[in-house]
């Protein structure tokens, strides 16, 4: 096994790491920013190198100061968490360049799965069914043409990242010319890409993910399902599993087709096909993540399984060591994103000193977050401070325990928005398993947050 490995990230995802190196022996060294030099995983690292300062451009995102870190500290391999290079084929490809293991998908594996649009088509010849789309925008003059064949509304959608940086649904060719400018800049800006492409856009949708784990031999499982359907913006808020919106039949029949497309299309480490399902249950196939998901801790609550372990044991030329029928989902769990932003000013992110936090306890919770009392949140990053993961042996149990820790839980000093997830779990919308992704949009969080507060 390794004996050191870089975490080139930060916040909670590096804390994370950090201590599944640890459990396996493994020396761990968190690479930080000027900003992030007191941060839990900094003070819990076997050893911490600075990569540059705050802006993301010159420390997370370098990669001569993230490969200078690893060689310096004489690590055997890179962990990139998610976001930042985690699915940069260049930046694999100069690790393995340098003596060193990418912990993910070799680099010609995430080449193969670098364009969204390509993916889409390589894993439809694998049998994966879907939705109508277009492929590479290259002016605005082709995006017209292929969003009337496609049919208002439609996605637009970058081809080099999520998150819902450069997403837009816009329902009309006038709506589509203001925003195809917009999202190019935040691409760009976000990715170092401005690709685009369009998606048909599905009303009422769910959004469903399934977990996927592949070993360099072939040998593949797949984590059942997790669904992601309360968005704000087109990023998540809240995952769950399994998903209400599913029966046996359906779960099965979702989840096997996702693993053998992948391993059929040559897919290597772990990763995430996400879906969307339309009114009458039908599945259609919208991209892959090539990395360890936000979410993660759902399907880990389920499975039993440590899914970064399990990305480092294959990353180090491990095989899979067992099979789809040793791989036993129990219960019902929920994860709440805590961010720092304020539901009632549009989600705007925030900033400043977490004067109290106090994190929830007890059977069946478990809280992923680097924050302290005393923790300075910076401003020059996305606004998620933790993840609060719940269990229950079935969905009402997973419910009735989110409300006592969402009760619990204490982030003082900065505006969150635990309010909406408290309010969220006393909506029958959500409680009746009958939510989509435009929820929040069709509902809004105001009357979200006013509802329970007359309640």
């Amino acid at each position: 096994m390794f004996s050191k490995v870089l975490i080139a990230n930060r916040g909670e995802i590096a804390l994370r790491i950090v201590r599944t190196c640890r459990r396996l022996g493994i020396g761990a060294v968190v690479a930080y920013s000027e900003a992030d030099r007191d941060t839990r995983a900094v003070h819990l690292a076997d050893e911490a190198i600075c990569v540059g300062p705050p802006e993301s451009r010159r420390s997370y995102l370098s990669a001569p100061s993230l490969l200078s870190a690893a060689l310096v500290t004489g690590c055997e391999a890179i962990h990139p968490g998610y976001g930042f290079l985690s699915e940069d084929d260049t930046f694999a490809e100069m690790t393995r360049a340098h003596g060193l293991a990418f912990i993910g998908p070799p680099p010609e594996v995430l080449e193969r799965f670098a364009s969204k649009a390509g993916t889409r088509t390589l894993l439809g010849r694998h049998g994966l069914p879907t939705i109508p789309g277009s492929g590479m925008l290259r002016d605005d003059a082709q995006a017209l043409a292929e969003a009337e064949r496609i049919g208002y509304p439609v996605l637009i959608k970058p081809s080099a990242g999520g998150g819902g940086k450069g997403m837009r649904m816009v329902r009309s060719p006038r709506e589509l010319q203001q925003a195809i400018t917009v999202c190019r800049s935040e691409a760009l800006a976000a990715f170092g890409d401005d690709s685009l492409y369009l998606e048909q856009w599905l009303e009422e949708n769910r959004h469903v993910e399934v977990q996927v784990i592949v070993d360099r031999y072939g040998n593949g499982v797949h984590v059942g399902e997790r669904d992601c359907s309360v968005q704000r913006r087109h990023q998540k808020i809240v995952e769950e599993a399994p998903s209400p919106a599913l029966d046996v039949g359906q779960r099965e029949a979702l989840a096997e087709s996702a693993i053998r497309a992948v391993v059929a299309a040559g897919y290597e480490n772990l990763g995430t096909l996400e879906f969307l399902l339309d009114r009458e249950g039908n599945y259609y196939f919208i991209e892959i993540n090539c990395r360890i998901q936000v979410e993660h801790p759902v399907t880990e609550m389920l499975a039993g399984l440590d899914l970064v372990a399990e990305q480092i044991r294959i990353a180090y030329g491990e095989p899979l060591g067992y099979g789809q029928q040793d791989v036993v989902m129990r219960g019902h769990a929920i994860e709440f994103r805590i961010n720092a932003e304020d539901t009632e000013q549009d989600f705007q992110p925030q900033a400043g000193v977490v004067e109290t936090y106090l994190p929830p306890g007890g059977p069946g919770v478990r809280m992923d977050s680097h924050l302290y009392s005393g923790y300075e949140v910076p401003p020059y990053y996305d606004s998620l401070l933790g993840k609060l993961v719940v269990w229950g042996p079935d969905r009402a149990a997973a419910i009735a325990r989110a409300r006592v820790a969402l009760d619990e839980l204490v982030v003082d000093g900065i505006v969150t928005n635990i309010p909406l997830h408290r309010a969220l779990l006393s909506h029958s919308t959500f409680l009746d398993g009958e939510f989509t992704t435009n929820l929040l949009d069709r509902v809004g969080s105001g009357a979200f947050l006013a509802a329970a507060r007359a309640a």
